[in-house]
């Protein structure tokens, strides 16, 4: 079933936001391999309607919008972000974003938000982010502190929100088979790759076992 509309009607175990990206297509492929009923929550459903099926409904969602977070998160006992877009600046829309989810999901009394990050904002020493270096590419620099305003955010919220930023490291295998297995740290940079598969199995094992709250892991193979 495909739906253009804000969906206050339906009712699964998670929303994705995001879920037409490469990452949050292989949350959605996770969750449902555990058996989890998922909305996914999109930009624009007429590009992504192989995703809707089984277990799987399909919603229309501006995510920078607060209204439209409440109108499709009620109902959700928790919700995974992986959000991105190309058309808006990172710090203008990351803000925006994590300012609607903040927003939009308490006024949709849902409590859990589980967002993924990027390596390039996990510290390399107390205080020291990867994007810090003298050396980092400026272009990825600015995408980079987008990520940085969103978990200020985040950290900003009202303590109602119990969040956390899985964050993967700089070599997100999109094609290598998933193991089942990953290590975590704290916000530290903790090795050089992981499997997509594998980061959506961290993500959704948050979602089934919540194991972190208020504060951005790193997870690694």
């Amino acid at each position: 079933m495909t739906s253009t509309t804000t969906g206050r009607q339906h009712r699964a175990d998670v929303i994705v936001y995001g879920a037409g990206g490469q990452v949050g297509r292989a949350v959605v492929t996770e969750a449902r391999r555990r058996g989890l009923t998922v909305t996914a929550a999109v930009r624009n459903p007429e590009r992504h309607a192989d995703l809707a099926g089984e277990g799987v409904n399909l919603l229309r969602c501006d995510v920078t919008d607060p209204a439209a977070v409440a109108a499709t998160a009620p109902g959700h006992p928790a919700a995974v972000s992986s959000v991105y877009t190309p058309d808006t600046p990172s710090a203008e829309f990351y803000r925006a974003a994590t300012t609607a989810l903040v927003t939009g999901l308490d006024r949709a009394d849902v409590r859990r938000l589980i967002s993924v990050g990027v390596a390039t904002t996990l510290e390399t020493a107390p205080g020291v982010a990867v994007h810090d270096d003298p050396e980092f590419p400026e272009a990825y620099r600015t995408f980079s502190l987008g990520h940085s305003a969103a978990l200020a955010l985040l950290n900003d919220s009202p303590a109602t929100l119990d969040w956390v930023v899985v964050t993967p490291p700089m070599d997100l295998d999109r094609t290598a088979p998933g193991t089942g297995r990953y290590r975590v740290g704290g916000p530290q940079v903790l090795g050089p790759r992981i499997a997509q598969a594998d980061l959506a199995v961290a993500v959704v094992d948050e979602l089934t076992t919540p194991a972190h709250h208020r504060q951005q892991i790193a997870v690694a193979e």
